[in-house]
């Protein structure tokens, strides 16, 4: 069964983007000159480090709808209320419901974490080795059936932790107007017409989803400090 590396090179999808859509290539080079260090963007570090799948899905659910600060917040305290770091079936299960809710944690965001547990401890939910044999749509198949967790989510953990190299959210709202910059739409794409757009890009759209919402963020000739994607 093949095995899905962990990351990309970062230096050929930069080529192959500049090369496939010169319009794409000529913002990324305006962007590369306003990094701190001038130059293509370089590889996630986050690729390498290995991380806990269940774990990383508790704390996003808990991240939802929440600036940063105020997530953090409760993480914190849901932490201390299991006495863990670690967000998994049998440390979530040392606190009753309303423990959990006395941390900050949402009724909704309660039923999800509720949910993830249990499908963690039927074994439904798969690990990194497991992971590494699995396409990204059957990724997204296993984990989008579990309550809270929706595509974006999956494309954020695809993208950022697993480093899958053609990957594009079609309905994140930063990609579809960076798209619109790139391409001088009247209107930010919609989804279908994004993913059109995207194949052109293959099979390096994280890398182009990327500079994306850079492009996003950029105005007056500046770039704005890049908005946060996922909580990791």
């Amino acid at each position: 069964m093949p095995r899905h590396a962990r990351g990309f090179d970062t230096e050929a999808a930069h080529a192959w983007l500049s090369k496939r859509d010169r319009k794409l290539g000529a913002w990324m080079r305006k962007l590369d000159r306003h990094r701190p260090q001038p130059g293509p963007m370089p590889a996630d570090p986050r690729w390498r480090q290995r991380f806990d799948p269940v774990d990383a899905l508790a704390r996003a659910i808990l991240f939802q709808q929440l600036s940063g600060k105020a997530a953090s917040t409760i993480v914190g305290r849901v932490e201390a209320a299991i006495g863990s770091e670690r967000l998994h079936h049998d440390t979530l299960g040392r606190c009753d419901d309303a423990a959990l809710r006395a941390c900050g944690v949402s009724a909704n965001k309660l039923l999800a974490l509720r949910d993830l547990a249990a499908r963690e401890a039927r074994g439904e939910i798969p690990d990194l080795r497991r992971m590494a044999t699995m396409s990204d749509d059957a990724i997204v198949g296993a984990l989008v059936p579990i309550r809270g967790i929706g595509r974006w989510t999956v494309e954020m953990m695809l993208m950022f932790r697993l480093g899958r190299a053609d990957v594009l959210p079609v309905d994140d709202l930063g990609i579809r107007k960076g798209a619109q910059r790139v391409h001088g739409l009247d209107a930010m794409p919609a989804p279908k017409a994004l993913a059109e757009l995207g194949e052109r890009w293959g099979p390096y759209r994280s890398y182009a989803s990327l500079y994306l919402w850079r492009i996003a963020d950029f105005a007056d000739g500046a770039a704005k400090p890049a908005t946060n994607r996922s909580q990791d």
